[in-house]
């Protein structure tokens, strides 16, 4: 019998070898990293921006009525364009269903829009300090990157944004992780000085006092994003969405997944989007919480910036009013110490002497709290 060479070798091929065969934009890739996630339970989890209460009601009734009682829908694929969320989406915006793209979450969108938009001959944009995903999506299609710096000021960088030379920008409003807003007056102001594409990430836009949607009859090259991961507390069942020129939605189409939202959570999402009573009650709680906790902060003398989101962003400081990175992980050390998980950015000169703290309930505030009066006892 003839032995297979062929197969011998590649059987015997060194495992330290297999990144070998990745293309080498992917071998040197580095993943995006996300929050901490604890599995035990008696954390105080305030580091990846949830909401603190469950969804709507609707939500599991509507979760329970799909799977049936045998389970049988889950053997069917889903709708594949998501046209019942589509058309619902598009009734709440006053647009048209040919207006929407719905996705895996809203990063599955803003994947497509690098896939379409981004690449080696074809640079996409982003801010910086913003969400640290734009540029590893770049990174994945070999692309091109136009970097703008943010000051402390977090006032827009118009004129550098206009001339980055960037195919496709990405700006995130409210910005995170800095809460910071921007008006549809100052994304307009872009969208006039900018020749490119310009996606407006508004994940948290339902904390927010405006939103861009109104600019997208007048702009065909902006795209809005959107999750339900934050304010509707779907985050388990990842659905997102974009709001663009139907021509826009057409590419984003051409490269999606063919089934790329389950059966489960398109159900859920449908639920949750028409249940708007409830979500405003959510929605006002976080906001009035968030504005609380962040008057505490400014009460000690901490510099904080004006929240539109559902997180607040603070720049510790001691008794003795000394601030900076060593101060920020010196209390996000201590907090940890105590089971309380905040988000500490130290790679940027701008973040790294702040903390940024997602809103939870009144009583997971008040921990955070009285851990910081702790703390204050004792940093140096």
């Amino acid at each position: 019998m003839k032995t297979d060479r062929t197969a011998a070798g590649a059987a015997a091929l060194p495992l330290a070898n297999l990144t070998s065969l990745a293309l080498p934009h992917i071998a040197q890739l580095h993943a995006y990293t996300p929050g901490l996630q604890p599995t035990e339970p008696g954390w105080v989890k305030l580091n990846t921006n949830e909401c603190p209460y469950p969804p709507s009601p609707l939500v599991a009734e509507a979760l329970r009525l799909e799977i049936g009682d045998a389970g049988n829908s889950l053997r069917l694929y889903p709708n594949p364009s998501s046209a019942p969320l589509r058309q619902l989406i598009a009734r709440q915006h006053g647009l048209t269903e040919g207006n929407v793209l719905v996705g895996n979450g809203s990063d599955d969108i803003l994947n497509l829009l690098v896939r379409v938009f981004g690449g080696p001959a074809a640079a996409s944009g982003f801010l910086l300090p913003s969400y640290s995903l734009y540029p590893v999506l770049v990174a994945i299609q070999d692309g091109a990157a136009r970097v703008v710096e943010f000051d402390r000021s977090m006032r827009l960088p118009v004129e550098t944004i206009a001339t980055s030379g960037a195919q496709a920008f990405f700006l995130t409003s409210p910005n995170a992780p800095t809460g910071v807003g921007f008006t549809p007056a100052e994304i307009e102001t872009v969208l006039e000085r900018f020749p490119g594409l310009l996606v407006v990430d508004e994940a948290y836009a339902p904390f927010a006092r405006t939103h861009a949607v109104s600019l997208l009859a007048r702009h065909p090259r902006l795209v809005i994003t959107r999750t339900l991961s934050k304010a509707h507390a779907l985050a388990g069942l990842r659905v997102g969405y974009a709001l663009a020129h139907p021509e826009v939605i057409g590419l984003l189409d051409r490269v999606r997944d063919s089934y790329n939202v389950s059966r489960l959570a398109q159900a859920g999402a449908l639920a949750a989007l028409a249940d708007t009573a409830y979500y405003a009650g959510v929605i006002a709680r976080i906001v009035a919480t968030r504005d609380a906790f962040a008057a505490a902060c400014t009460v000690r003398g901490w510099f904080t910036y004006p929240s539109e989101a559902n997180f607040v962003f603070t720049e510790p400081r001691t008794a003795r009013g000394v601030a900076g990175p060593a101060v920020a992980r010196s209390l996000y050390e201590f907090l940890l110490g105590r089971k309380i998980l905040v988000r500490y950015f130290p790679s940027h000169a701008l973040t790294a002497p702040f903390l940024r703290v997602s809103v939870g309930t009144d009583g997971d505030m008040l921990a955070v709290n009285q851990a910081t009066d702790a703390w204050l006892q004792t940093a140096p």
